[in-house]
């Protein structure tokens, strides 16, 4: 039989906000285990929560960027359940009032359209990290994470292939990393998935039973898990057997999942009105503000870029990174064409960029000084080899191109007589390619720019090399 793939996805997405959704403590990844938290975060006995304002504020952006409703009104409910990491034995979340809903994201995949629902957004606090020791067997928690503003994006069951699962996962990160409210590093799990799964007969409208992954971290991992479990699935359904409704573990390193527990329903949870919060009104005002404040989402701001006659593929890769784009559109300004940019961007700034291995990457250089460099390299007075170094020597400083190509000595060489005269003796050292070139063979030519260059250290002005090349081959 054939069946069709139903998917569903719980991505939680954690905020990149200074301090934590209920308490002040610090919002950072990287610090000593349990040097962040306090007794709001750590649930001792009296503490209350504050709400994180601009949590909150990063959610609405959350819910714009995906043509969400926003309710200006909302609350917070408890999630109980008992587990290590979860200190008050119950979470601070939102399941009847959550900030958005009723959204969509419109996607492509291989050229073919397809939307996919968001059912809602909604805020909640971030658990507590377990550490396993497989050698003692013991088990430790860091509270540091314990209380991060955790936005939960859940989407209907419209997925189709696990290649529409990645799409939309791709413009989840790039959209939410472009809008500054999250740094979306997997590796972290600043970002991480609950794949729900099931099949259905092809033609059916009624939905199979389906089984859930919990917290899948990194974008192999998913397509990983998703294959398996729908291969698993329609080995099942072959033998006769049913699929259970249960939880499952995804074990990346074996390759293959395995049952946590049965899925838990809502009833299981026990929610109920988070108590200690009172609900929150978004004002117009306060809305209107944070729409002013929304930057061009990535498919926009690729549109925009192919508006300036950038390839699709150039457009796109201009438009993920927000230290790109910003550079990009500085140099536009400062006047360099698009094509120009983008070339030097994705050439020699990219590899710089690489080579740095920042934890945070940034482009350090100064835009008005970037075309200054490349209006040099138009205009002849140094070379592209000498170009690419000036602007390693930039990068970080405050030297002007100028200042770097006179201290460094890199000023091209033009004079007709002097490259004549290089030309000349390399002429007369290589008889053999003057004659190669006379009898036809004009690939000699890039033989003599070559040996040019060297002569010259990369100095020698390529158009006038060219230009005497061809009147003294004559």
């Amino acid at each position: 039989m054939e069946y069709e793939v139903v998917i569903g996805l719980e991505t939680h997405v954690e905020q990149n906000t200074a301090t934590k959704m209920f308490c002040g403590c610090k919002n950072e990844f990287g610090a000593a285990p349990n040097t962040c938290c306090c007794e709001v975060c750590m649930a001792l006995p009296g503490a209350l929560p504050v709400v994180n304002e601009k949590a909150i504020f990063n959610i609405v952006k959350a819910g714009l960027a995906t043509n969400c409703k926003i309710n200006q009104t909302f609350a917070f409910d408890r999630k109980n359940y008992f587990y290590p990491d979860c200190p008050k034995a119950y979470q601070i979340t939102q399941l009847y009032v959550p900030i958005c809903v009723n959204g969509h994201v419109d996607l492509e995949e291989n050229g073919n359209p397809f939307s996919i629902r968001i059912h809602q957004i909604h805020m909640e606090e971030d658990a507590a990290k377990l550490i396993h020791n497989q050698l003692t067997g013991e088990s430790m928690v860091d509270f540091n994470r314990c209380g991060v503003p955790l936005m939960e994006i859940v989407t209907e069951p419209d997925f189709r292939n696990v290649n529409q699962v990645m799409t939309y996962l791709e413009y989840i990160k790039e959209t939410f990393k472009a809008i500054g409210i999250s740094d979306c590093k997997m590796e972290r799990g600043q970002l991480r998935c609950d794949v729900n799964i099931s099949l259905r007969p092809q033609g059916s409208k009624e939905f199979g039973e389906r089984t859930e992954m919990k917290n899948l971290n990194s974008f192999k991992a998913i397509e990983r898990a998703i294959k398996y479990e729908v291969e698993r699935q329609k080995d099942i359904y072959a033998s006769g057997e049913k699929v259970h409704r249960e939880t499952l573990r995804w074990d990346d390193e074996a390759g293959e999942n395995y049952p946590m527990r049965s899925k838990e329903e809502a009833m299981d949870y026990r929610y109920f009105p988070e108590p200690d919060l009172l609900p929150l009104h978004i004002t117009d005002e306060e809305l209107e503000q944070i729409k002013s404040e929304m930057p061009l989402l990535p498919e926009a701001r690729k549109e925009k870029y192919k508006g300036y006659g950038l390839t699709d593929y150039d457009a796109q890769q201009l438009s993920k990174e927000k230290y790109i784009y910003t550079f990009f559109d500085e140099s536009i300004a400062a006047g360099i064409s698009p094509k120009e940019a983008s070339n030097w961007i994705q050439g020699e700034i990219a590899k710089i960029v690489n080579e740095e291995m920042a934890e945070v990457p940034e482009i350090r250089l100064n835009a008005k000084d970037f075309v200054e460099l490349l209006a040099l390299y138009k205009a002849g007075t140094i070379t592209q080899g000498s170009a690419r170094e000036v602007l390693r020597k930039m990068w970080g400083s405050n030297d002007s191109p100028k200042s770097l190509v006179e201290k460094l000595g890199l000023a091209a060489v033009s004079d007709d007589s002097a490259i004549r005269e290089v030309l000349q003796k390399i002429f007369d050292a290589n008889p053999q390619a003057v004659a190669d070139y006379k009898a036809g063979n004009k690939k000699t030519v890039a033989f003599f720019v070559g040996q040019t260059m060297k002569a010259t250290q990369g100095k020698a002005n390529a158009a006038v090399v060219n230009k005497l090349l061809a009147e003294m081959l004559q």
